[in-house]
């Protein structure tokens, strides 16, 4: 496996940035290949431990990846259709992956090949995982309109709720909390309590489908993305789920569908960012509180970049329709810098490598 130095042709001025933001391009420089993952394009990367990422996609394949080393550790087959959602618990080898086939399997990366927990009962395909911050329990969420509660030893459906035209598409556990979070076609984001398996709180719907959402370390905050096209939609909200509904800033500025958003880890003595994703090929990173776009990286070629796995302050890792998975590095340009790279200050981000 060893490493492929590659260098690609720039389009430049896909996108302008705005005054203080910078814009990276990965074709500026090389970038390492390692040996692909996937064949096809990858719907769903997640984090498994501080160098594994798993990843999913059109191959049906759960894929474990060393991204610093860039080898393959183990792939699980095990769907007879694309892999839509990966979920991991932490600090553990447990693997949950949701698909197309309606089912949800478990797998332990130190029990061999085949899967050691079968959760089915779902109509239509699983975009929602979520596990308790215990690890007892797993949510389910589906194009079917139900919302499940499984018992993850017994792979007992102990709960489950249908809402009209409430096709969901991810779900989200709050830390520390007996609630969880949901975001749905219906342009809808509800809050559910574990305990009574009750919707405790719905936010104004927005104008677009919400694609995505995420839930700050702490708890106390909430990220969701909106579809869209040429504009219009395309963007992430920031809500205080402390005051369920209330709104707090909108990050906008991409072109097509904001796929993911994600809260990253803060930098010591840093400001908290958020990261999106979009199916105009590219990633921002904002100010999670003013909401200004630090920096924007267009993958060209790459499609669709569906799915973000921040894996600390200064690395990220991006899932794309055509190209593949991106470990993408961020970074503060040092003051002084030539124009020519950005604004003083502004962020630098870069692909490092791709497999």
């Amino acid at each position: 496996m060893g490493k492929l130095q590659s260098k690609f042709r720039k389009r430049s001025e896909l996108y302008r940035a705005s005054q203080g933001e910078k814009v990276d391009n990965t074709f500026d420089s090389q970038v390492v290949q390692y040996e692909p993952a996937h064949h096809g394009s990858i719907s769903t990367v997640t984090n498994l431990s501080p160098d594994l990422c798993v990843s999913g996609g059109s191959d049906q394949a759960v894929v474990v990846y060393d991204w610093k080393q860039g080898r393959m550790c183990q792939s699980f087959q095990g769907h007879n259709r694309e892999v839509t959602k990966v979920m991991c618990y932490p600090g553990s080898t447990w693997i949950f992956s949701a698909s197309r086939d309606k089912t949800v399997l478990m797998w332990d990366l130190n029990q061999g090949d085949e899967p050691i927990q079968e959760f089915c009962g779902h109509e239509l395909v699983v975009n929602g995982l979520a596990i308790s911050p215990e690890g007892r329990k797993l949510c389910t969420g589906s194009r079917d309109n139900w919302m499940c509660l499984w018992d993850i030893e017994s792979a007992k459906c102990e709960q489950r709720t249908n809402i009209s035209r409430n096709l969901v598409t991810h779900v989200c556990w709050v830390p520390s909390s007996s609630s969880l979070v949901q975001t749905s076609e219906d342009k809808t984001i509800r809050v559910w309590d574990s305990r009574t398996w009750q919707v405790t709180n719905t936010f104004p719907a927005k104008q677009y489908i919400q694609t995505h959402c995420d839930v700050s370390p702490n708890g106390n905050y909430l990220v969701s993305s909106s579809n869209g096209f040429g504009g219009q939609g395309c963007e992430a909200t920031l809500w205080d789920l402390r005051q369920p509904g209330c709104k707090v800033v909108e990050y906008r500025g991409h072109l097509q569908t904001a796929a993911c958003c994600m809260f990253l880890p803060t930098p010591p003595d840093g400001a908290a960012q958020v990261a999106t994703s979009s199916h105009d090929g590219s990633v921002k990173i904002w100010d999670q509180n003013s909401a200004v776009c630090l920096g924007t990286l267009c993958l060209d070629g790459a499609g669709p970049l569906v799915s973000l796995a921040p894996t600390d302050s200064t690395n990220l890792l991006c899932a794309s329709f055509n190209n593949g998975l991106h470990h993408i590095q961020v970074g503060h340009q040092a003051q002084g810098f030539g124009a020519e790279s950005g604004a003083a200050g502004g962020m630098e981000i870069k692909v490092v490598s791709r497999f």
